[in-house]
Order: structure tokens, then sequence, then C-alpha cells
């Protein structure tokens, strides 16, 4: 956690309610740096200021309510929990906080459920004081959160949903958080297949060297993208959307990925990948494109008996804000 800065002082606001929407993570050729977020559905959280505890304050979780309900109720154990004992502990705040997780997201989605948890406590905890704090130092209390859930720090899905679309982010203990312009043209289809993968298992089957040629693709690829976002090249972002260290690795985990990834490319997508670290499978395409992809991209997964959940986005820079 980090150093208390001395005590913060509060605001007139006992309680507030923050919304933090599901993201993308890695985005097939930015491992652990780039990430976008998906408004369609997140996580609600609610911080109320309580008196302070004879410890000198405390987090406590009161409730955990939605689509995922068997998480820890010890703070230290939960993502948005441990995100906002950071933030406490680095702010001296003097007083005590209860949090009730509303959670939208499912479990081991690859869908940044842990981070969005992570992100709508803190941002909901910002609002009760004086001064807020700003994005970026709000980040760094929720990084501490989304350690408890895979297992290491990583950015990718915890910056995209703090600030929303799509997001490139540098560094972990001094981060720069850049936010990348998407051509208005395009939409995500994100398809999540009914079953259960672990973040932790999906991490430790990657290998820890890479050859020289496939740093070098990814590398071009990953320029590539970055290029074809800023200048709305269609064509560059076509060709540049390939993973070719992570997604093979990770794609034996996900029954039928390439027969999905092969019919959302046959039906005008410009790309398809793994989201985070799966299941959920997400491509771009244009918004012409965009109902065919999804189809196609459904209807192979069940082919393989998996049902889905599925959405189309923008991809807009609106990121977790508070409701009340």
């Amino acid at each position: 956690m980090s150093p208390a800065l001395g005590p913060t002082a509060l605001g007139t606001r006992t309680s507030a309610t923050a919304f933090a929407p599901a993201s993308v993570g890695n985005v097939a050729i930015g491992f652990d740096i780039l990430g976008f977020s998906i408004d369609a559905i997140g996580d609600r959280a609610t911080v109320w200021r309580t008196d302070p505890e004879p410890a000198g304050g405390g987090v406590r979780i009161s409730a955990i309510r939605g689509v995922v309900t068997d998480l820890p109720l010890e703070a230290a154990r939960n993502t948005a929990g441990r995100a906002l004992m950071s933030m406490q502990q680095a702010l001296g705040l003097e007083c005590g906080l209860t949090l009730q997780l509303d959670k939208g997201i499912p479990l081991s989605s690859g869908l940044g459920g842990s981070a969005a948890s992570a992100v709508a406590a803190v941002v909901a905890a910002n609002a009760l004081l004086a001064e807020p704090r700003p994005l970026l130092e709000l980040l760094k209390y929720a990084v501490q959160g989304e350690e408890v859930a895979s297992g290491s720090v990583h950015v990718d899905n915890i910056a995209p949903s703090l600030y929303g679309g799509l997001v490139l982010t540098v560094g972990i203990d001094h981060p720069r958080v850049k936010q990348i312009p998407v051509p208005e043209s395009i939409r995500a289809v994100v398809v999540h297949p009914h079953m259960f993968l672990s973040t932790r298992e999906a991490r430790a089957i990657l290998r820890r060297s890479v050859e020289m040629a496939d740093f070098v693709w990814q590398t071009a690829n990953l320029a590539g993208f970055i290029s074809g976002c800023y200048t709305s090249d269609l064509d560059m972002l076509r060709e540049s959307f390939e993973d070719v260290v992570i997604e093979p690795q990770r794609a034996a985990l996900i029954p039928g990925f390439g027969g999905v990834r092969r019919a959302a490319l046959a039906a005008g997508a410009l790309g398809c990948s793994i989201s985070g670290a799966g299941p959920t499978v997400f491509a771009w395409c244009l918004d012409s494109e965009a109902q065919a992809v999804r189809a196609a991209m459904v209807r192979e997964f069940a082919q393989h008996g998996l049902d889905s959940d599925h959405w189309v986005s923008r991809i807009e820079p609106v990121g977790a804000r508070v409701l009340d």
C-alpha cells in the first residue's frame, strides 16, 4: 500500500454510488498495456462514511449482490476492499468506510470484473472527500486491488474502466496514461461464452520468453495499430490486428476460439482476439458489419455447445462516474 500522506479532509457527503464499466484488456497486441471500456455492462459500488473503529478506521464490506455474490467479504481479500484500504491508508482518512458491491460483470469472464469493482469503489470514496483526488492517483489505489484477483499488478483493465475509451498505460509505479482516439465508424463486438476460465490459470501457462522474430512482429503490429487509430487508417488497423505472442498460447483454453475468430473475419471484422485472459472474445468492425459479426461469433460458439452473452458497443472516452 502507499504511505500515508497525512489526514485528508472529508466533504459533507456521507455516501456515494459509482459505476465503472467493463473493459477489454490487451486488445490483442497490447499485452498488459492496452485496453478499452465497454459501457454496456459494469459494476456499481456504494461507499458510506462511518465512525472510525478503535484501530483507526477500517474498511468493511456489507454486501455483494448481482451476477456474482460469492466473493470474499474480508476487505483485504476483495479487490474493491483492498483498493479502499490502500486509499484510506495513503490519504490518512480518519473515518471508517463501508462498501456494498453490485456486480454486473460475470466472474472470470475476461471483462475486467475485478478491475471495475476496484475502480467503482475508489471513485465512490473519492466523492466523499472535500477535494477529490485526480484520476491518476485513483488508478494507483485501484491497482492494489487488482493484484488480489490476478496475482500480479497490471493496468490494462483498470485504466480503461477509470478513464474510458481506448487507453494506453505505460509504467506501474509511475504510470503514464494516454487515451487513444478510435475511428467513429468502429464498433466493438464482445461475446462472452458461458464457461469459467481463471485469470491466474490463463497467466500461468504463458511462456517467460519470446522469440526475436515474434517480438519484432508484435512490436510492429502494436505500432501500426496505434498509428491506424490516430489516422483512421482502417487498412492499417486490419493488417496490424494480430497477436502473435499471447493469443496462440491461450487459444486452446477457449473451445472453438479458432472458428469464432475465422467467422468474425469472414463476416467483415477488422480483427478478432481474446479479451484479457478470456474466455470472452471481441472483434472490431464497422458499424454496418456489427450485427453480422456478432451473429457469426455467437453461432460459432453455439456449434461448440456454448451459449453466450453478447454486446455491440461504441468505444467512447467515458469511464467510471458517480451516479448520485
